[in-house]
């Protein structure tokens, strides 16, 4: 099984990349993030011709989560399913072929100390508790998606200039940990332990791929049921080079499931 991640700052602007990518890797699972697209005007058509079912909980212009797949996704929930985040479209799970899938895009947090800082805080507090309140760590589960968190010096492209910077910050670490205390494995760190790529350039770097300006915040998380499971997990840099890309890349892990 091949499960995949990206965010694709907008579904519409990079229909062309996701489709190409996708007609050249044929994953099982595709988990997209800041799709910026209510649901009914999300682009169906061109994934549904493809043969892949769809589970969307979109906003206009703004995050946005979908989760694409070969099989029906069944049991989908939206959000947290209470009132501190009720307009917030960044998770959504299904069950897939025997695998619940959590679909994350976490909040930026935008500036250390800022309302929006707390928003991120309290967002992954929140999630740590959803894991521990709706799983079990022996259950297959997987969850994925953009972290907005690059939680080893090994995951951003220079740990000492941006530390204590959003995406790179003890607050955020701390709180990352106790959400993986939950039962969850890093997969591509588990296969890589010590290589250092990234899944994100900022556009507003010149030429950020080619001098490795970059931070690797697009996660994949397993229990301990798939890691056994787990035959490959690489970051598609080609992907990024590409004509009109998002400032992100897909990350993709193969189970044998």
């Amino acid at each position: 099984m091949k499960i995949a991640t990206y965010n694709a700052a907008s579904v519409r602007a990079r229909m062309p990349r996701l489709l190409e990518w996708i007609d050249e890797n044929e994953p099982d699972i595709l988990c997209i993030q800041e799709t910026k697209v209510e649901d009914d005007k999300f682009p169906r058509d061109e994934f549904e011709q493809r043969g892949y079912h769809l589970a969307l909980h979109g906003q206009k212009a703004w995050n946005g989560v979908a989760i694409v797949s070969v099989e029906p996704p069944e049991d989908v929930v939206s959000g947290f399913m209470d009132d501190l985040f009720p307009t917030d479209a960044r998770i959504i799970s299904a069950s897939i072929a025997g695998l619940r899938v959590i679909n994350t895009y976490v909040p930026n947090g935008n500036s250390v100390g800022s309302d929006k800082w707390t928003y991120k805080m309290r967002w992954l507090d929140r999630f740590a508790h959803l894991l521990r309140e709706r799983h079990t760590p022996d259950e297959p589960l997987v969850w994925l998606g953009d972290i907005n968190i690059a939680p080893k010096p090994i995951d951003v492209f220079d740990s000492a200039k941006v530390l204590g910077g959003v995406g790179h910050h003890p607050d955020e670490f701390v709180r990352l940990d106790r959400i993986l205390e939950f039962g969850l494995t890093d997969a591509f760190r588990h296969l890589h332990p010590d290589a250092k790529e990234f899944s994100y350039w900022d556009f507003v770097q010149p030429r950020a791929v080619a001098r490795g300006i970059g931070w690797r915040i697009d996660h994949i998380y397993l229990t301990e049921p798939l890691v056994g499971c787990l035959s490959s997990c690489r970051i598609d840099l080609e992907a990024r080079q590409r004509e009109k890309p998002s400032d992100h890349t897909f990350v993709i892990a193969e189970l044998d499931w």
